[in-house]
């Protein structure tokens, strides 16, 4: 009889255990999910400001075609929704590369360098890039977690009756995540005395800038408008990403 109740006992144990287990697994699935998604917003928002960059430029530099071309077909391929965050991390390093190019022309002009509208949308741009890589370390660390317990013992028993799959990583190959920046000589604002310089660095793993707290809210969109008009110059930190690096001159 003692028997029968230790095996009822350790079927009960089991029992709470593989729940507890279990109840764990989805809140971490859900939790890589909604990471995802949070990735997903400031990728959309990186897509609509690059129209207004490229027009602002073309106003400045019009022949530079190939260029301007390039950069917006990377964009219509970033946008054109890849399955797998491996899929979408490639086509947005094949932006970031894009944009980079965009920034080494932008050098060459100094007329376009000092035009405030194109400053603030690089910095707008700078900003969300930032969002971009704070967003993508979270997502990164779930997904470690999950995979983790998804490929231990005895998690993985439970993870396979419950159907919870690996999770695939959003990383970029540090050839093609070269994300644009802006600095300045002197005052840091836009609009100030200083001289802005361009300039990208890379990061291996990474799509976007330097940390902020994943979940920053969005800003309004710059609109592309006359030469000379001023914008607000938004922050950004310097943690480890793929955003603002060596400057420029």
């Amino acid at each position: 009889m003692i028997i029968v109740w230790i095996l009822l006992g350790l079927v009960v144990l089991l029992a709470v255990v593989g729940v507890v287990m279990y109840n764990g697994l989805i809140g971490l699935r859900n939790k890589v999910e909604e990471g995802w998604r949070q990735i997903d917003v400031e990728l959309k928002r990186r897509h609509d400001l690059i129209p207004n960059l490229v027009e602002t430029v073309k106003g400045y530099a019009s022949h530079e075609r190939g260029t301007l071309e390039e950069v917006m077909q990377a964009r219509s391929a970033a946008m054109s929704g890849a399955s797998t965050p491996a899929a979408a991390a490639q086509a947005e390093g094949q932006l970031s590369q894009a944009l980079g190019r965009l920034m080494a022309v932008a050098e060459a002009y100094p007329d376009l360098k000092a035009n405030q509208n194109f400053l603030a949308l690089q910095q707008e741009l700078t900003s969300t890039e930032d969002r971009i890589a704070s967003s993508r370390r979270y997502y990164n660390a779930l997904v470690r977690e999950l995979n983790t317990k998804v490929e231990s013992v005895p998690s993985n028993i439970v993870a396979n009756l419950a159907g919870v799959k690996r999770a695939e990583y959003f990383e970029t190959p540090a050839t093609e995540a070269v994300a644009p920046s802006v600095a300045f000589g002197g005052d840091s604002a836009v609009g100030g005395s200083g001289t802005p310089a361009v300039s990208a660095s890379t990061q291996p793993g990474a799509v976007g800038g330097s940390s902020t707290q994943p979940g920053g809210a969005p800003g309004a969109l710059p609109q592309a408008q006359a030469p000379g008009a001023t914008q607000p110059d938004p922050t950004s930190d310097s943690a480890d990403s793929a955003g603002p690096g060596t400057s420029g001159a």
